[in-house]
């Protein structure tokens, strides 16, 4: 599993480990039932300590990314569609977000913006 940590991003290790499994989940990468490396074997892989993969696989744990079995290990927890599409909503958010405010700051009206987006919503 390719996980890359930046350590001049400004995120904390834990929240870049979280952001890239769900990336990975999210885009089919990683599929269902698959096995996650051990905690202790990916904090050795990254350089960091166990207690930070231990805080990301809780997390991942608790949002329903990842189920993990006493003697087992992680494993990518079963499809959740309403999860996914949860997930997928929020980052849609802040992408039409980030349209939003490039629209003013240009002086794009928001019908403009209404027109440019069912133009590339309806394109195939």
């Amino acid at each position: 599993m390719d996980i890359i940590i930046s350590n001049s991003s400004g995120k904390p290790i834990y929240e870049q480990i979280i952001a890239q499994i769900k990336n990975m989940i999210l885009s089919g990468e990683l599929k269902q039932g698959q096995p996650l490396p051990s905690m202790r074997l990916l904090a050795k892989e990254l350089r960091i300590s166990v207690i930070t993969t231990k805080r990301a696989y809780e997390d991942l744990e608790r949002d329903g990314f990842i189920t993990t079995i006493v003697g087992k290990g992680s494993f990518v927890s079963e499809t959740n569609t309403e999860l996914v599409k949860e997930e997928r909503l929020r980052r849609l958010e802040e992408y039409l977000q980030k349209a939003a405010d490039c629209a003013k700051m240009s002086g794009i009206k928001l019908e403009e913006l209404y027109e440019i987006m069912e133009m590339i919503y309806k394109e195939d």
